[in-house]
This record gives C-alpha cells, structure tokens and sequence, in this order.
C-alpha cells in the first residue's frame, strides 16, 4: 500500500492544464519544490471527429443514438476511487495519487466525447486484443495499453513517425515481424499488429519482471529504462524511478491506470458509449498477383472505402501479390464472388491502375557497357555436352562475368542439360 495517496519521495502540489500536450505540475522533493512539465500521450489530443472519420466509424459508430450523455461529471472524494481502482480486476497494481486523479479528471471531463467514441470501437478490437493478450499469458488489463497509445484509431501516426492501433515504429515493428515498405504498413493492422504487441510486451517482461516498468519500456524503450534504473541506484520500482524518466514517459503509466479507471467506472461519470452495429462477418483469401481496390470493388460491388477498412497496411490501395502472397479481408458474403470472379478481377483495368508497373523495351547497349537485367530480355540456354561459359558467351554477344552474375555461379563449372538466363 505503499503508493496509495503518496508518490515515494515525491509530493504533488498542484496540477494545471498547460495546453493540449502537457500538464504542469508543482513536486516538492527533500523539501525544494520546482514545477515541471509532463507531457501527455498524444492520443488524448486527439479530436473526436478524426477518430470518426474511418469508414468502420462512420458506418458502424454513431454518436448519440439511445445515448443521453450528460455532461455533468459528479465529483468524488479520493477513498472513492482507491476503493473503485482496488476492485479492478487486475494482475497489475492500480495505485492512486493525485496525478492519477488528474489523468482519470481529463477523460471525465475534456475527453468526455472521446472516451464514449472509444467504448463504443472497443466492440471492434477488444475481442483481438484479448485472445492475443491471452495466448500469451498477458495480463488483460494490457487490452487497454492502445487507448492511450492510439485512442483506438488503426490510422494514428505519432509525431515520432509511430503507427497503427499499438504504435509501432518502424524498427521494432520489423524486429516483430510487421512488414513496412512504399506499399505495405502491417503496424496498421489491427490482427498483426496485436499479436506482435503482445509478443513485445511478453519479452519486455522477462527483463523487467513488472507491469509497469513494462509499458513503460513500451512507451520510451528499454534503453531510457534502463538508464533509469541506474540513476535510481538499482531501484526497478516505476514510482521510484519516476524522476529520472522522459518527461513523456512520467505521464504515461498515470495514463494507463486512468484509461483502466474510465473504460470500467464511465457509467458513475455520466459517460456512455456510442451506439454500436457489429459489422458483417469477415473471411481472408490469398493474392498471389498484384491487385488494386478499384478492380474488387468495380467487379464485386463492394465500397473502396470498405475494402480499405478491413486491410489498413495496404497503403497505396496495391495488394503486391506479384512479390510474395498477401492477405486480403473481404465481407464473407463476398468471399465467394471473389473467388468466382478472380480471373476477371485481375485483368479488369490492369494496363490503367498498373500502369508503373509496364513491361518496357530496352535498347541494345553500346558494346563496353555494363548491362542490367530486364524480364523482357530474358532466354534460357540450355547447355549442350561440350559447351562451356565462354563459348556461349560469344554466341550471345555478352561476357562470362555477366552470365555468372545472371545465374549465381561462382564458378565456370556447368553441367549438359542445365538451362541458363541470358540477357540479351
């Protein structure tokens, strides 16, 4: 019970509310006070209407509905909400003090619309969030990591160039195998992208053995938390190592147990979630060719802004099938139509949405010039007994040093019967 009511050797004074990034707040350490800034998770600056702009959103999430929200928010003495938070079912610990309270006071009151928006979204992604979280002996209480994270939108990108419902950059969303190139960002998809978090947070608590100093990790990494740590002497308790970490980093742990809070007790502060229809059921097919939205909606009738809800990661509307098999979600009621019609699908205004992806002829290249590869140049020579490298290099007009190139061979060994490529 040591954190209820007080910081460890830190005691709030008073917090204000800067602007929409940060809060100040006055701490008194050994007696010195000094007023510092906390920067707050840009998910609560979001406004309500981007998080409403998503087809799934627009066409799934209604504000008001049967909805009387009040916009009173009761007030209630702290034994309050150390009883509510102790009552949470929960692995992690939900301590209480006065930031916390700050942090549970922004959803209640400035974010009010926002976490109604949310409540009514977490029909989408909870039931993901939880069988991931599960599989993995996560504690459930983490299912609500990416409403501070992303405040349940699969499209927020952060400042820093983070992506996706759990906020992936780059680097560690590849490490966890989120693929991310020109036509491709898998961090936006809610499935992949969650079963990769939960693999994150599983190995971050092997190291640190806590909950909090877990999502702590999450939000700044394991290198500003392990200065941390050696700075506070050794110390692997949060509050403890609270001074010495980013200043994004000191809100976010308040942050999370406040999402906690307001995702169970909402109703006590007159909140109610946004009436919610459950979409039709999805199923998958694989793509093994290049494909464009425009094509599956012209020829299955299916709304492009649909097709672009259900597969966030496709960036530019291009399944790449052509370069290893992709993933498309579909309506299940539109599975069938898909399969039935691919032939057509593929070939239906291909030479127009395709048209970077032309075959083009290349020119003989002046003798001396260093040659590239090109499919529309390409033979095969199959190699007859007695032939070597350099005798079917002059009956092409090219080097033996460019055939081992095209072929991979690291020698001017070939066998009778072989086939080699050859540019011509």
């Amino acid at each position: 019970m040591k954190h209820i009511l007080l910081f460890i050797s830190v005691f709030l004074i008073c917090i204000s509310v800067v602007n929409a990034q940060s809060i100040s707040v006055t701490v008194g350490s050994d007696g010195n006070k000094h007023e510092e800034l906390i920067e707050l998770p840009e998910s609560m600056d979001y406004a309500v209407d981007s998080l409403l702009s998503n087809w799934n959103s627009k066409n799934y999430i209604m504000q008001g509905g049967d909805c009387n929200m009040s916009d009173v928010n009761p007030s209630y003495p702290d034994s309050v909400y150390i009883d509510r938070l102790s009552r949470i079912p929960s692995i992690m610990e939900m301590p209480y003090n006065e930031i916390i309270r700050k942090f549970i006071d922004q959803y209640a009151t400035r974010l009010r619309k926002n976490v109604s928006y949310m409540l009514g979204a977490a029909n989408f992604y909870m039931p993901i969030f939880e069988e991931a979280l599960d599989v993995y002996d996560i504690p459930q209480e983490l299912k609500y990591l990416p409403i501070i994270e992303s405040a349940l939108n699969p499209s927020a990108v952060s400042r820093a160039g983070a992506s996706g419902l759990w906020q992936f950059m780059i680097g560690t969303g590849k490490i966890y195998g989120l693929e991310s190139n020109s036509l491709i960002d898998e961090r936006r998809d809610p499935i992949k992208s969650t079963w990769a978090a939960a693999r994150y947070l599983r190995d971050l608590y092997a190291i640190y053995q806590d909950w909090n100093l877990v999502i702590a990790a999450y939000n700044c990494g394991p290198g500003n938390i392990n200065k941390a740590i050696r700075r506070a002497n050794g110390e692997k308790d949060y509050w403890s190592i609270y001074n010495f970490l980013p200043k994004e980093t000191r809100g976010y742990v308040p942050a999370f147990i406040a999402a906690n809070y307001i995702m169970t007790y909402y109703c006590e502060h007159n909140i109610c979630p946004m009436e919610t229809l459950i979409p039709a059921s999805t199923d998958t097919v694989q793509v093994n060719k290049d494909l464009h939205f425009e094509q599956i909606s012209d020829i299955c009738g299916i709304n492009v802004e649909q097709i672009r809800s259900l597969n966030p990661q496709y960036k530019k509307d291009i399944v790449p099938g052509n370069t290893k098999s992709c993933t498309l979600r579909l309506p299940r009621n539109y599975i069938s139509t898909f399969i039935d019609s691919q032939d057509t699908i593929y070939t239906h205004r291909a030479s127009e949405l395709f048209n970077k992806r032309r075959t083009v002829a290349v020119k003989d290249m002046p003798a001396g010039s260093s040659r590239t590869s090109s499919s529309s140049g390409a033979i095969y020579h199959k190699i007859r007994q007695g032939e070597t490298l350099s005798v079917i290099a002059r009956k092409y007009g090219v080097s033996v040093k460019e055939i081992k190139r095209w072929n991979n061979l690291k020698n001017d060994r070939i066998a009778a019967g072989k086939r080699l490529k050859i540019y011509r």
